[in-house]
């Protein structure tokens, strides 16, 4: 077994670390960029529906997502361009819907499913280190 060489990372697609680094920076870019500008037209599902209902008697849905969808296509972008940075940040803000979902009834197995997406976002956060230079 061979070390890797961390002062030049094999950036080719034939290396399957790379391969791995490649599908969450696209994934972890497209994903928040798209859900976000969802926020806004509820094309996908009614985003209200997962807002904890303490948060809603503060802010009102109609509010709080639009402003939910510019965090999360900002946190895309940043993935983007910045994915050492990106990555913790969507991972910080998978953490907050991962809480709010444990505030709301029936939406556990959606905490979960975030939950894969938050050690995904960690992975990403790591892998950066070798391959955003």
């Amino acid at each position: 077994m061979t070390t890797a060489n961390l002062s030049s990372p094999d950036k080719t697609l034939n290396n399957p670390t790379y391969q791995a680094y490649q599908i969450l920076h696209i994934g972890f870019t497209t994903a928040p960029i798209l859900f976000g500008l969802d926020k806004f037209l509820n094309l996908m599902v009614d985003w209200s529906i997962y807002l904890a209902p303490f948060v809603d008697n503060i802010i009102p849905a109609n509010i709080f997502m639009p402003i939910v969808g510019i965090v999360e296509i900002i946190a895309g972008l940043l993935v983007f361009f910045k994915p050492r940075i990106g990555a913790y940040v969507v991972a910080a803000w998978l953490l907050g819907i991962i809480i709010n979902l444990l505030l709301v009834p029936g939406f556990f197995d959606v905490a979960l499913r975030d939950f894969g997406l938050f050690l995904g976002a960690l992975a990403l956060a790591r892998l950066s280190e070798t391959f955003a230079g």
